[in-house]
């Protein structure tokens, strides 16, 4: 072997002294013990100074696809002795180090292996003379050894990452299955939800069936509101009796409170969701939890609820506004005149039988504009009074077709009270006993709400039966004629009993309405036979006119009559 330059040959056969094969096996056995690649290698690095006068300069072990150097003896060279490594590639061969007569870099590969095959890594030893033939072919007896460790130790450390990864793949595994059954668990739930909720709203009776649901499904009482707080169904027990009223804008501070979240969300003592439809707000469902033990599935539970309730309460309104536009064409139709047979057939389709006796209603409001808040407060007082109709709005009035006897004087204090204003009238159109004769109905209703608007008194009840020759006297201008020929033949009288607070006009009236009958009239009145011959006295004095003459007679009784339909009032 040379060593020139401070290289030297490959190392020559063994002819190392027996003496020192105890110490290599030992060496080579405390390499195998190392825990992993770097530990044998620090091991190995121990073992070459202690098989001659040879020192460890360096390891390298492979990581991500290079050598890493791992310093072990001079490490102001490792630029230089990387780059003399990285030329050997896998094979032994000299190097170069500064100060040292003989370095050298063995290559440690698998057992068995041969140049070109996988290397586990380098060894670089030195020496500052010339190392013997013995003491080479040690330390190449050592690297092989080493190389084996290293492939041990690698194999080891696969095995130990392996294991760690089964095991991770075992828990990921064990959670996902976890996941799946909670998933599964979670979907049978939401079925169980959503079936249940299905079957309560196909039982015809929606918003308890809802309630009874929920609470079956929850545990905790369940509530169901309109979006002004009125109870629609309560399951459960404690359900207040009275149900309290809310206060309007409480009542709608807390629904906009609860609508700005997607989930339910608490209010005091209960846990509420939203029942919305295309951002409108229908309603609530409650959940009575003072103790907020109400957890996820009680939330979806309630959140489903909620899309049922809005679902069912937008298809009720779908009806209902239907039907009101079938209605509101019914009445339409049949004031401008229809078949008596299709009448019937549409009216039986809305709920409402045209057979038997029927009248015209017209209701008009000073101050009240005739929109569909009239025209429903209208349909609420007539429902209130028992009166079956179907209600539209024509010509800025709200139009009745009333099944049987209309109770006039009753619908107009009961439209008062749903408006808060008495500052109205109604007309009552004649009797129909044919959808064929409505048209006629309804220009009897217009002509006595109109003269009931026009009279002194213009806020009440007029009907048509009672107009007497108003029913035959045109509209318009004719009024201030008509009252002109009342001021002709009343005036005076009208005049003193506004002064002296008499009731002479009522007097001659009611005379003439009980035919001229002394007895009736008196007995009608109240008063004496002698008062009311005196009063008759005062009426021709005061008037000027002699009861006893026909022609008079008729005019006064058309005047007295005239002038109880336009208010009774002087």
């Amino acid at each position: 072997m040379s060593t020139a330059a401070g290289r030297t040959g490959p190392p020559g056969p063994p002819g190392h002294r027996p003496s020192r094969l105890p110490r290599l096996m030992a060496l080579s056995s405390a390499v195998f013990d190392g825990r992993d690649e770097y530990e044998v290698m620090r091991l190995a690095a121990a073992c070459v100074a202690r098989l001659g006068p040879c020192r460890t300069e360096a390891g390298y072990l492979p990581a991500a696809g290079r050598l890493v150097h791992l310093p072990m003896g001079c490490s102001a060279t490792s630029r230089s002795l990387d780059a003399q490594i990285a030329e050997l590639g896998d094979r032994d061969g000299a190097v170069r180090l500064p100060d040292r007569v003989w370095s050298w870099a063995f290559a440690l590969r698998e057992p068995g292996g041969r140049a070109g095959s996988r290397r586990a890594g380098h060894l670089v030893v030195s020496a500052r003379r010339q190392p013997s033939h013995d003491e080479i072919t040690l330390l190449g007896l050592l690297a092989r050894q080493t190389g084996a460790a290293l492939t041990g130790a690698a194999a080891r450390r696969r095995e130990r990452e392996h294991a760690v990864e089964l095991d991770r793949a075992r828990q990921e595994g064990a959670a996902a299955r976890a996941r799946l059954v909670a998933v599964e668990s979670e979907l049978r739930y939401q079925r169980s939800v959503h079936d249940a909720l299905s079957g309560a709203t196909a039982t015809g009776d929606t918003e308890a069936g809802i309630a009874r649901t929920v609470h079956r499904l929850t545990g905790f009482p369940a509530v169901v509101e309109d979006r002004f707080g009125n109870l629609r169904a309560w399951a459960g027990p404690g359900c207040p009796d009275p149900y309290p009223k809310p206060d309007p804008g409480r009542q709608e501070e807390l629904i906009l409170d609860a609508a700005r979240n997607a989930h339910p969300v608490y209010l005091g003592h209960r846990l509420v969701a939203v029942a919305r439809r295309r951002g409108e707000i229908l309603g609530t469902v409650s959940l009575i939890d003072p103790d907020a033990r109400a957890g996820e599935h009680e939330e979806f539970a309630l959140a489903r609820a909620c899309e049922a309730l809005a679902l069912e309460m937008a298809h009720l309104r779908s009806l209902a506004e239907m039907e009101l536009r079938l209605r509101r064409e019914l009445v339409d139709d049949l004031i401008n005149g229809t078949d008596d047979e299709s009448a019937f057939a549409r009216a039986a389709a809305v709920g409402h039988d045209l057979h038997g006796p029927q009248h015209v209603v017209a209701v008009g409001w000073t101050g009240t504009a005739a929109d569909d808040a009239f025209v429903h407060a209208v349909a609420a007082a007539a429902a209130g009074l028992g009166l079956r109709s179907l209600v539209a709005r024509r010509s800025g009035r709200a139009v009745l077709v009333v099944q049987g006897r209309p109770k006039g004087d009753e619908l107009y204090r009961a439209v008062a009270r749903e408006l808060d204003s008495r500052a109205g009238a109604v007309g009552l159109g004649g009797r129909c006993d044919s959808p064929s004769e409505i048209p006629r109905s309804y220009q009897e209703a217009l002509r006595a709400l109109e003269v009931r608007q026009c009279s002194r008194v213009p806020h009440g009840t007029t009907s048509f039966d009672d107009l007497g020759l108003y029913r035959i006297i045109g509209t318009g201008d004719d009024y201030r004629e008509i009252e002109g020929y009342v001021r002709e033949w009343l005036g005076p009288l009208l005049d003193y009993d506004t002064a002296h607070r008499t009731d002479l006009v009522s007097t001659l009236s009611q005379y003439f309405e009980a035919g001229g009958n002394y007895d009736n009239t008196a007995a009608v009145l109240g008063i004496h036979r002698s008062t009311l011959r005196y009063r008759l006295q005062r009426l021709r004095e005061i008037g000027g006119h002699d009861l006893g003459d026909v022609e008079t007679r008729l005019n006064l009784h058309v005047a007295t009559r005239v002038w109880k339909i336009l208010g009774g009032t002087p």
